[in-house]
């Protein structure tokens, strides 16, 4: 594994656990980053669970992982979203199909793509299908973005990535501000003068302000995991230090919800206040 990053390096030695102690959950939420090239360590870890093997005692003359890398595994099935997101009727069929016992008498595994392309219709479906997993029968789930995926769906499976995430974010007084304001969301109706004449100016610099706040929470969220070798800021520890991981997600989740909404929302003023409204109520 010499040649491997650092983060596929991580995700092998956490599968590689999962496997050797037998913590196989029934669903993980993997993100990927590019899935012709790392579509393959998902179906390793497939292969380790049947197999009951580590990653470097996977054998491709094995009559599971022979057929799994020939497609041809009966108990394995990938479902991608139809157009722009997942139909009902995929979930329905799906489930349908898993009704039926495993043809080789083991576990039944389900792939499915794109899982950020999930409406809340179509969620509904997928969510009865993880709250009340039938023995035997294991999610994985793929995105390019934790962030974007419900988080109906994301709190109900384990999470692992195979995205190398970087700092590319800048720290000046302006964007220590934001993340002390978003600590204490009440802040940000003490300081709204300050906030919407000097930070948040128009909708531009709104977007550009934000991106690198989101950057700076989700590199600091992601420490919690060690999949990010570089090392936060002193300044920003100090700040960010005590805020559980679930206000993390939930201030990612607006920032991310409300970035896609100010494209179509023509009044800035009336948007800002709704965005501050937002933090304070979802977040305190």
């Amino acid at each position: 594994m010499e040649n491997l990053s650092i983060i596929k390096k991580n995700y092998i030695d956490c599968i590689n656990q999962i496997v050797i102690h037998n913590k196989i959950s029934h669903s993980y939420l993997i993100e990927i980053e590019d899935y012709d090239n790392d579509f393959s360590y998902i179906l390793s870890f497939i292969k380790m669970i049947l197999c009951n093997v580590t990653y470097d005692k996977i054998d491709s003359s094995n009559s599971i992982v022979s057929l799994i890398d020939s497609n041809n595994y009966p108990d394995l099935f990938i479902l991608e979203p139809d157009g722009n997101t997942f139909k009902k009727n995929q979930l329905i069929d799906l489930q349908r199909d898993f009704k039926n016992k495993s043809l080789l008498g083991g576990k039944r595994v389900y792939i499915i793509k794109n899982a950020e392309k999930f409406n809340q219709a179509s969620s509904n479906s997928i969510l009865k299908f993880l709250e009340e997993p039938e023995e035997d029968i294991i999610a994985f789930l793929l995105t390019d973005n934790r962030f974007h995926v419900l988080d109906t769906i994301l709190s109900r499976c384990q999470v692992l990535s195979l995205i190398e995430y970087k700092n590319d974010y800048y720290i000046d007084e302006d964007v220590t501000s934001l993340l002390s304001y978003l600590k204490n969301p009440s802040d940000f109706f003490v300081h709204y003068n300050y906030i919407s004449n000097h930070i948040f100016i128009d909708k531009n610099t709104f977007l550009a302000q934000i991106d690198n706040v989101e950057k700076i929470i989700i590199s600091y969220y992601y420490s919690f995991y060690s999949l990010n070798s570089d090392v936060i800021p002193d300044n920003i520890l100090s700040i960010l230090n005590g805020i559980k991981k679930e206000k993390l997600l939930s201030i990612i989740s607006i920032i991310e919800k409300e970035k896609e909404v100010l494209e179509y929302n023509v009044n800035f003023k009336l948007f800002l206040d709704s965005f501050y409204s937002k933090i304070i109520l979802e977040v305190i």
